[in-house]
């Protein structure tokens, strides 16, 4: 028997596919579309998120460091860098206890649409 022959007697006893087969693989297929339109849903969500903690971060950084190299105020009032649409940053400065009026504590807060997202503090000398 060749080859030809014995593919052609085992086609022979085959109907075709069935509707539960058929229904199946609709369900696998179906299941495993779900599941990575969830997986990039999720991982968009992350790289959203992870973007607003380093502009706030990077914000908050700039603040303090433009704050150090402004002349020091006895008042504690510093002037605050342009911040991107959505974003507010506050710049608050304390008096460290024990210490003269020469030393001051310095807060940044980084704020987007209103909640905080990021707050840095150091310390600023007058020299």
């Amino acid at each position: 028997m060749t080859m030809l022959a014995w593919l052609k007697r085992m086609i022979a006893g085959q109907r075709g596919i069935g509707l539960a087969e058929t229904l199946v693989a609709v369900a696998i297929l179906g299941t495993c579309v779900v599941a990575f339109v969830v997986a990039l849903s999720t991982g968009s969500l992350a790289v959203g998120e992870h973007s607003r903690e380093t502009t706030a971060q990077s914000l908050a950084q700039s603040q303090i460091e433009h704050t150090k190299n402004y002349a020091f105020r006895s008042n504690g009032v510093y002037p605050t860098i342009t911040a991107p649409v959505g974003y507010t940053i506050t710049v608050g400065a304390s008096s460290v206890a024990g210490a003269d009026t020469n030393m001051q504590k310095i807060t940044v807060t980084v704020l987007l649409n209103g909640s905080s997202l990021f707050q840095v503090s150091d310390y600023k000398v007058n020299r």
